[in-house]
């Protein structure tokens, strides 16, 4: 005879009910929110050092490669007597004012709101800044100079008579053909008549006129040699106005001038942005002081900066970036800097200035 067996009530499985269900759900949620919470800090905490980082490399790039060139301006074009000229280029465009440094020359379109410009125009020679003397031009492009020797053929030099011309107006051209030592003679591919008793002035094979802007919040630059930089359809073309810097929002720079009268003690007295006119004017700018204002490529949702950078040539009034599409949505970084410019200190003394 088989036994039944019976299955006891307190062997049975039971489910799970619908509150612990919800209690699992609801403790699910806290997790994720918590777990978002911190990964929302985090990434906030990743993107202001980032974006510090950013603009910090940005701007002390930026900032590196406009001391390079400032602290080369002016060699072997600082001289009183060709000073300020306008300088016509073998192509025969015209290049208005030569000078080490120009703040916002007036030929070159100016960059985004805010902020200015810079040419910079500097020789590559190995001769003397006050250049040589033209004996006698034994024709139209021929000069006998006082030392033949620190010409070659290929260097791009410009020509000045014994009298500055008013107004100044010289030639940038190229040396086709060097005798020395006698006789000493130095043939150019464009000569000017009357420069007897004048100097030559030796720019070198590679002569820099550079202008820099910052267009696109990018800063840019242009090689006026080489370009027409003044010209309005070339301002968006890569090829002309070359990137070197990215995330560059602001470009501002004043003149450092020496006005001690009436001898100047190469002692920078006052900074502005007035453009001198005559050559003892350019004699008397022996700094230049310049503010470069970088931003992190990433926005923030908040706002994460409540007041612009300043410089101290703004009187301690903060940067304008009110242009700028939630300016204060980006963090920023702002580098100074004050450049003396080449050869102008021990020019100093130029009778008359």
């Amino acid at each position: 005879m088989r036994t039944r067996t019976t299955p006891s009530r307190h062997g049975r499985q039971r489910g799970i009910s619908l509150v612990e269900i919800m209690i699992g759900l609801v403790l699910g949620m806290l997790s994720v929110l918590v777990v978002l919470q911190v990964f929302q800090r985090s990434d906030a905490a990743k993107r202001a050092a980032l974006g510090g980082d950013d603009a910090q490399n940005s701007g002390a790039l930026a900032l590196t490669q406009l001391q390079r060139d400032l602290r080369q301006g002016g060699h072997g074009v600082a001289a009183f007597p060709i000073m300020g000229c306008d300088i016509t280029l073998p192509d025969g465009r015209t290049l208005a004012g030569l000078a080490p440094v120009t703040v916002n020359h007036p030929d070159i379109p100016a960059g985004d709101a805010n902020t200015d410009t810079l040419v910079v125009v500097y020789g590559s020679s190995n001769g003397a800044p006050e250049g040589s003397r033209i004996l006698l031009q034994p024709g139209a492009a021929v000069y006998s100079v006082a030392a033949p020797a620190s010409f070659t053929v290929g260097d791009v030099v410009i020509a000045s008579p014994a009298t500055r011309p008013a107004p100044c107006g010289l030639r940038l051209t190229t040396v086709t053909n060097v005798v020395s030592p006698t006789p000493p003679n130095v043939t150019v591919a464009s000569g000017v008549a009357g420069m007897a008793n004048g100097r030559l002035y030796n720019l070198g094979a590679t002569p820099r006129w550079m202008a820099y802007a910052v267009r696109g919040q990018q800063l840019t630059v242009c090689d006026m040699l080489a370009n027409d930089c003044t010209a309005a359809a070339g301002l968006a073309d890569p090829s002309v106005w070359v990137p070197v810097g990215n995330q560059i929002v602001s470009l501002r720079a004043q003149y450092g001038r020496d006005t001690t009268a009436p001898t100047m003690d190469a002692v920078v007295d006052v900074f502005d942005q007035d453009a001198p006119t005559t050559a003892c004017a350019w004699m008397r700018v022996s700094a230049v002081r310049l503010a470069v204002v970088a931003r992190s490529p990433q926005q923030a949702n908040e706002a994460v900066t409540a007041a612009a950078p300043v410089w101290a040539g703004s009187a301690d009034l903060p940067i304008d970036l009110s242009d700028l599409a939630d300016w204060q949505q980006f963090r920023y970084r702002s580098f100074e800097t004050l450049v003396p410019v080449r050869n102008m200190t021990w020019l100093q003394g130029t009778p008359g200035c």
